[in-house]
């Protein structure tokens, strides 16, 4: 059986991710931050009959993921998957943003995708097959007003993603790019209707994604019909961006 990392899995996009592939007969290692991994990496295998297993990391701390990876080896031998999920958020406009606000959201979304991936790719080089799919935004494409921290994060993903595709296919290693829109998540349940309504008005199929639409995209970039896919950027987002 095949071993995928989520990252930011405990819930959201990542779990829908985690659940997605745990039904395709994948083992997964759960990675994130809060203790809600635990249960969720217990219910995904009790659902999917599948190991899973929850690891807390800070994707954002390079000396963290590497011993996590150590240690996930031990557990599973080797790693096939990796989904870099993981983000954070803290909007604001330039003119009054802390340079903490920055920093902490470049540390997670961009420095920790380059982190994991790193910390991954001699087993799957080793091993001459590989699938990594990072989760950037349009808002990495298009930019947004008063984001300006996650947007540079998301369009370094992007970057990011389209050397290593040059750099390990050779290897029957791809690397691709899921490009979200408006989803419904934590992250986004908290705004306030009117904000909401008015970004739904902006989406051609006039609804917002649900986490599954996402999972849907990862699943089929991770398996044998995509493997002449890479360094490519998927739009998942109702056709918001075209």
């Amino acid at each position: 059986m095949k071993v995928a990392i989520i990252t930011g899995g405990a819930k959201g996009i990542g779990k829908a991710i985690a659940q997605k592939l745990a039904s395709l007969s994948i083992n997964i290692a759960l990675w994130d931050v809060i203790d809600e991994g635990e249960e969720s990496a217990k219910e995904i295998a009790t659902t999917h009959n599948v190991t899973s297993t929850f690891y807390k990391v800070d994707v954002s701390k390079y000396n963290n993921v590497m011993d996590t990876v150590k240690k996930l080896l031990d557990d599973f031998k080797k790693i096939d998957i990796i989904i870099n999920n993981a983000g954070i958020t803290r909007d604001g406009l330039l003119l009054r943003m802390k340079p903490e606000e920055w920093q902490s959201v470049l540390d997670v979304n961009l420095t920790g995708c380059f982190n994991c991936t790193k910390a991954v790719l001699k087993s799957m080089t080793s091993q001459r097959w590989g699938r990594i799919v990072n989760i950037s935004s349009v808002v990495g494409i298009t930019g947004n007003f008063g984001q300006s921290n996650y947007a540079a994060s998301k369009a370094g993903i992007i970057g990011f993603t389209k050397c290593i595709a040059k750099e390990v296919a050779k290897r029957n290693v791809t690397a691709n790019v899921i490009a979200p829109g408006f989803i419904e998540t934590d992250m986004t349940s908290s705004l306030p209707d009117e904000i909401k309504e008015a970004y739904q008005k902006q989406i051609p199929i006039q609804r917002m994604g649900k986490p599954t639409d996402i999972a849907n995209a990862v699943s089929f970039l991770i398996s044998e019909d995509a493997s002449y896919i890479t360094g490519q950027v998927i739009n998942v987002d109702g056709g918001l961006v075209m």
